[in-house]
């Protein structure tokens, strides 16, 4: 088994490409090891010290790691332990934990406006920020503000403000007059 890494635009996180499908649909996002609880691989994963949180898309592992340590101190581990659990035959998620569709569920007078959001976030904005790593989800909407979770390379990214407010806000606003504003919100 060979995995490849890929830089991302946050320096504290990595992208590693098992060469196989890690979820088939969807996105998994552990930001603590608690979290990981469901998850053999995030569990793997969290046991090299340094790590602080894992993301998992269709295709790929996202690990970011303490601003203390350094990527060459920890990339072994961290192959090492992907490697581990693919070679393992466990699944990457465990019981009912199902990978999640992203976006928060919206009811209210907006909803057209809300699918129109969603269908841009889903065609323009998900698979560019998955090739860096990430992800970023409809949170909600408020007086033509749009609120957006970021996970993965995303979340704690330096460029992150720069990407919402100069690429997300600017493409949502061109093409729905109602949203004024993009803001991002917590895990």
């Amino acid at each position: 088994m060979f995995i490849q890494t890929e830089s991302t635009p946050n320096p504290a996180t990595m992208k590693f490409l098992p060469g196989q499908e890690v979820l088939p649909t969807g996105t998994a996002d552990f930001p603590s090891s608690e979290a990981a609880e469901a998850s053999p691989l995030a569990r793997r994963v969290f046991g090299v010290p340094g790590v602080t949180a894992v993301f998992f898309g269709t295709d790929f592992v996202t690990v970011t790691k303490a601003d203390d340590v350094a990527w060459d101190h920890v990339k072994p581990a961290i192959l090492g332990a992907i490697m581990e659990h693919f070679q393992s035959g466990a699944p990457v998620l465990e019981g009912t934990h199902q990978p999640a569709s992203g976006h928060a569920e919206h009811d209210g007078p907006d909803g057209e406006i809300v699918r129109q959001i969603k269908e841009l976030l889903d065609t323009r904005v998900r698979p560019a920020v998955a090739q860096d790593g990430g992800d970023i989800t409809f949170h909600g909407f408020d007086r033509g503000v749009v609120y957006l979770h970021m996970q993965g390379a995303c979340a704690g990214c330096p460029s992150s403000t720069l990407t919402l407010k100069m690429g997300i806000e600017n493409l949502l606003r061109h093409y729905i007059p109602e949203v004024t504003e993009v803001r991002p919100v917590a895990a």
